[in-house]
């Protein structure tokens, strides 16, 4: 006899998110020894920053993995705790509840739902951009705020949407006469908007944008996933 990799039997393709959190819980925490079917109900946070990194660079296909700063994102919100320090998440256990059970304050899904949101997107549309660092992604409304303030006029990023699943937003800083500042941020872009037009086109065309923070020209940043056509032209 011999115990197979976990496997989760679906009537709908509906289920196939819960189904690969399911699987994923699953591979990464269960003892090799285990009696069947027995999983931890709560893993370190280090362990599970662990398994979303390693998830994200098999899915999206790409050699740069998560970043620290992404982590404290992932942690504030899976936790729902602002105030806490990196060092502070990094002692603490996450549950399965927490994981995939849960909806998210003030939202209509999971943690997971929202990571395989930005999973698929960033393997569909994303791979290149994210690759070449271009996109911080996994960062705060507030935070992203704090950071462009105090930015020349047209400074922006680019990060995934907290509100929607699979989405990523464009937070630019508008500079008014007075030197008041204020940050936007553009309705969020899915997958099916990107594949009609892609993120370094929709960058181009949005004159209101002109450097990728820190302070890299778009056209710098960018140039190399525009059209191809309209860059020779240009």
């Amino acid at each position: 006899q011999v115990l197979s990799l976990p496997i989760v039997v679906i009537v709908h393709g509906n289920q196939d998110n819960n189904a690969k959190a399911t699987v994923l819980w699953d591979n990464a925490f269960s003892e090799i020894d285990r009696v069947p079917f027995v999983v931890a109900e709560r893993v370190p946070w280090e362990k599970m920053c662990d398994t979303l990194n390693l998830k994200f660079m098999a899915e999206v296909q790409t050699t740069k993995g998560l970043l620290k700063e992404h982590y404290f994102f992932l942690a504030q919100k899976i936790f729902n705790d602002h105030s806490a320090s990196l060092e502070d998440f990094q002692s603490r256990s996450v549950s399965w509840a927490q994981f995939n059970k849960e909806i998210l304050p003030g939202r209509g899904f999971t943690f997971w739902q929202w990571f395989d949101g930005v999973l698929d997107l960033t393997k569909r549309c994303l791979k290149s951009y994210w690759s070449d660092r271009l996109i911080i992604g996994f960062i705060s409304k507030q935070y992203v705020c704090k950071l462009l303030s105090t930015e020349p006029d047209g400074t922006f990023l680019l990060r995934f949407s907290d509100s929607e699943i699979g989405g990523v937003t464009i937070a630019h800083v508008i500079r008014g006469k007075d030197g008041s500042s204020q940050v936007e941020n553009i309705q969020p872009f899915s997958a099916k908007d990107l594949s009609i037009r892609s993120l370094g086109d929709r960058i181009r065309d949005l004159g209101q944008l002109r450097n990728l923070y820190p302070n890299t020209p778009k056209d710098q940043a960018f140039g190399s996933h525009y059209n191809s056509e309209w860059w020779e032209q240009g």
